[in-house]
């Protein structure tokens, strides 16, 4: 009878396992046949690159050569790789490019050795099969030639510039996170075929990222069985669509600069309401990159002086009764900035406690708290704080010390969201209104809020 139980509980946990399979390739959307050709997906830049106004007349541009100039072979950990970091093809993706943009004619000369065969096998075989009676014998017409070359080529190739990950693991039930930063950097320059000179040069970087999930589970069914099930992914932000956005980028600022340095000439008029827009945009935004730092950072802290907050809170208090509950409560305050990484702040709190058939009590009381952020110039950075602060009610007044910290992310110019832990500690052993034991009553809070940043940075 105990060898069919154990049978039995085998069938089960492996039906178990198999259905979990399935389960997550259906949540992951893992392939599992062969998907057909598609037309090649677009970039951000692709539709950007096409709305810009095109010119009264088209420039004729050439392009002999446009291709990874760094000799990067991809990173490996296991050994030597010869496979190169880059696709080898960037001149095509830059002629694509300068089709996109409505503003260039592009003319063979990567392979010109191959144009000028075909020309004359053409003229060849015209004047060997054309009869000698026939003098109109149709000429080929010249080629065009280029006003401007394009020139340049991805000079870098940086891998693992930026890494990191975090996990966890309880009970035998854990996950994970990993990502990881690469990045490519272009030139493009225009040079003038009348006398050589380099009419302008841009430069553009492209971060390309990498991240992996995964969790897993483990756990002793019996004596000497083991009960363990993993599943994971990976995401990896195309080499190709990378290099494809980076060049784009690249020729929509050498249009947009060449019109602001009339390179082009009266190729548009600048009085154009939409020719203004686009350069008033890129103007701000290349403002806003003279600040920028590697890593999504920049020189000046992007918070603003003043900022005011509301945040929801789970709250449980650690005192004399057991059975505590969690509460729902809420924070409102207002915080001034000292300098780049220290602010004060100052708050209301609502606190409420409960434990099951015994307390349930409502708090209301002031908080001030001096927060220091370790990384100000990033949009996500960790925070601490610490201060004091009091809890009101029908009962004699409860003083406290605060001390807490947290995750702050910038979302957009004025808002920001935040996770944190908050720990009260009570100069006195009677919130909950039973004085017992050594240990004075405490709070434990976790709350997730929104701040509004306002003034100057």
């Amino acid at each position: 009878m105990k060898i069919i139980t154990h049978s039995v509980r085998n069938n089960i946990l492996f039906f178990l396992f198999l259905f979990s399979l399935q389960s997550c390739s259906t949540i992951f959307n893992l392939p599992a046949n062969g998907e057909k050709s598609t037309l090649g997906e677009v970039t951000n830049l692709t539709s950007e690159l096409k709305q810009i106004p095109p010119p009264k007349e088209k420039i004729v541009v050439g392009v002999y050569k446009f291709r990874d100039q760094t000799g990067q072979y991809k990173p490996s950990e296991m050994g030597n790789n010869w496979s190169t970091a880059v696709p080898q093809g960037t001149t095509t993706i830059l002629i694509k490019a300068l089709e996109d943009s409505k503003w260039f004619i592009p003319i063979e000369r990567e392979n010109i050795a191959n144009l000028l065969n075909e020309r004359q096998i053409i003229r060849s075989t015209r004047q060997e099969y054309s009869k000698e009676s026939d003098k109109n014998v149709q000429t080929l017409p010249p080629l065009l030639f280029a006003g401007v070359l394009l020139e340049g080529g991805i000079i870098s190739y940086d891998s693992n510039v930026m890494t990191g990950g975090i996990g966890a693991r309880y009970f035998g039930i854990g996950g994970s996170t990993q990502y990881r930063q690469d990045r490519i950097t272009v030139y493009l320059r225009a040079v003038s075929t009348l006398n050589g000179e380099i009419l302008k040069t841009v430069y553009v970087s492209k971060n390309i990222l990498s991240t992996g999930v995964s969790g897993n589970f483990f756990k002793y069914i019996d004596t000497e069985r083991l009960l363990e099930s993993e599943v994971g992914f990976t995401q990896n932000e195309p080499i190709q669509l990378a290099v494809t956005e980076a060049i784009e980028k690249a020729v929509k600022t050498l249009i947009i600069e060449g019109v602001q340095n009339d390179i082009w000439g009266n190729a548009v008029d600048k009085k154009d309401p939409a020719v203004n827009h686009l350069i008033s945009t890129y103007t701000a935004e290349n403002e806003l990159n003279n600040q920028r730092l590697l890593g999504n950072k920049v020189k000046n802290s992007i918070r603003k002086a003043i900022s005011v907050s509301a945040s929801v809170e789970s709250q449980q208090i650690n005192g004399d009764y057991k059975n505590a509950e969690n509460k729902l409560g809420s924070k409102i305050g207002i915080s001034m900035a000292l300098n780049d990484n220290f602010s004060l702040e100052a708050s209301i709190n609502n606190i409420k406690i409960k434990n099951t058939a015994v307390l349930n009590r409502n708090f209301v009381g002031p908080e001030l708290n001096l927060q220091y952020m370790f990384f100000p110039q990033f949009k996500f950075t960790p925070f601490v704080y610490a201060g004091v602060g009091a809890l009101f009610s029908e009962y004699k007044p409860f003083y406290k010390a605060n001390l807490g910290g947290g995750i702050d992310y910038i979302i957009s110019d004025n808002f920001s969201t935040r996770l944190y832990y908050q720990y009260d500690y009570g100069f006195r052993d009677k919130l909950d209104g039973l004085v017992s034991g050594k240990q004075n009553d405490n709070i434990m809070r976790i709350g997730l809020g929104l701040n509004y940043y306002f003034g100057n940075k």
